[in-house]
């Protein structure tokens, strides 16, 4: 699931936004990013979001989306 939805929003921002970009981690991991350069979209499984905590350690940026 987690690959899917990064290659997903990987092909949306080739063609929609023209950014190169390249998904870095496995689904095995529970982690995947796609670093568009000014942006970094972090897909994680259930697992790996509870242990990291990055919405506690990044409690005071502004989210610009969310999906649970």
């Amino acid at each position: 699931m987690l690959q899917s939805l990064a290659n997903e929003v990987e092909k949306k921002v080739r063609t929609e936004m023209d950014i190169k970009t390249k998904a870095r981690g496995l689904p095995s991991s529970g982690w995947i990013t796609l670093d568009l350069s000014d942006i970094v979209i972090h897909f994680f499984s259930p697992d790996q979001r509870e242990y990291y905590r990055l919405e506690e350690l990044w409690n005071e940026g502004k989210v610009l989306l969310r999906m649970t």
